[in-house]
Formats: C-alpha cells, sequence, structure tokens
C-alpha cells in the first residue's frame, strides 16, 4: 500500500487501482464521486457533412456556388483567387433577404485596401440567408473566402449553365 500512495495518481491509475481493491481500503469514498469519466474517443467525434455530394462552380468574374446535393440551394462566395487580388477585406456589403436575383445580378460588394468589386450571384434564386459574421469581421473573406467567408444562401430557381467546375476554373486562373 505505501508503494501505491508514493506514486501520483492519475484518473486510469485511479480507476484500474479501484478495481483491484476492495472499497473500504481507498481513503476518502468521495473520491470515487470525482472522478471524471472520459467519454471514448470515436463518440466525441462531430459529425461533417461530406463536400462529395455537393458541387462547386465558378464563374469568369471569381464567384462560386456551391449546390446541395437536390440542386434546390446553394452557397455563393468569391473565389480564393479574387480574395487575394483584393487583398485586405475591409467591408462587405451583404445582400437583404428574400431579395430575388437572376445570374449575373449584382447582390452586394466587397471593398478592401486595394479596391471595390460587386459581387454577383452565378445563379437565379431567392436569398435566404447572409451571412452577418461578414459585416463584424469582413477579413474572414482572407482567412478563407470559400469557407467561412460565404457571402450568401439562396433558394435556387432554374438550372445552372455557363459555369466552370473547379478543373475548369483552375485552369482558368492559371492563364
Amino acid at each position: 500500500m505505501a508503494a501505491i500512495a508514493r506514486t501520483p495518481l492519475t484518473p486510469s491509475k485511479l480507476r484500474t487501482f479501484k478495481l483491484q481493491c476492495p472499497q473500504s481500503l481507498l481513503l476518502p469514498s468521495c473520491i470515487h464521486q470525482q472522478i471524471p469519466r472520459r467519454t471514448p474517443r470515436a463518440s466525441r467525434r462531430t459529425f461533417n457533412v461530406s463536400t462529395a455530394y455537393r458541387k462547386k462552380y465558378y464563374t469568369d468574374a471569381h464567384e462560386w456556388v456551391e449546390l446541395s446535393e437536390d440542386g434546390k440551394t446553394g452557397v455563393i462566395g468569391i473565389s480564393n483567387y479574387a480574395a487575394k487580388a483584393l487583398g485586405d477585406v475591409v467591408f462587405v456589403e451583404l445582400p437583404a433577404l428574400n431579395l430575388e436575383v437572376q445570374a449575373k445580378d449584382a447582390i452586394g460588394a466587397v471593398e478592401s485596401v486595394k479596391s471595390a468589386s460587386d459581387i454577383y450571384s452565378p445563379v437565379g434564386g431567392k436569398i435566404i440567408e447572409a451571412n452577418s459574421m461578414l459585416e463584424e469581421k469582413p477579413g474572414t473573406i482572407n482567412k478563407g473566402a470559400e469557407n467561412e467567408g460565404w457571402i450568401a444562401k439562396l433558394e435556387v430557381l432554374g438550372k445552372v449553365k455557363g459555369l466552370m467546375d473547379e478543373e475548369e476554373y483552375k485552369e482558368f486562373t492559371a492563364e
């Protein structure tokens, strides 16, 4: 017993010790209730939506739309290429909710220390959400224009026409 008392007891060692020794040998009885149980690592994983079912399309003006699996909703933003070209973004004008737009309609603007640029909708639809985080932190576009720097979500009306897929867009920006 003396050898065990000298070594520091981590929660896992204490659980092992509790299993091997009767309750009466452990000094404070409340110690059993103070040990936090760790959940298995697999159960702590969060659920991520696979991008395999989402298709991203680009315009020649460097906007993108990522369509849901059923093609009824989409997320709009500017490309990483455009964000780099703009430089440090200092202001983002977001589209109004319930605004109905056609493909290539201006829905907002992005201003940086270098220049300002309109944002055009790659597809027609109705705006259902705007990324309000960009009003407070417009620099989010520089950190991840094609991730957390999205501009708006919309209900897509009609079909996607005249847009480039990711491979075609990479070739387009390489020129």
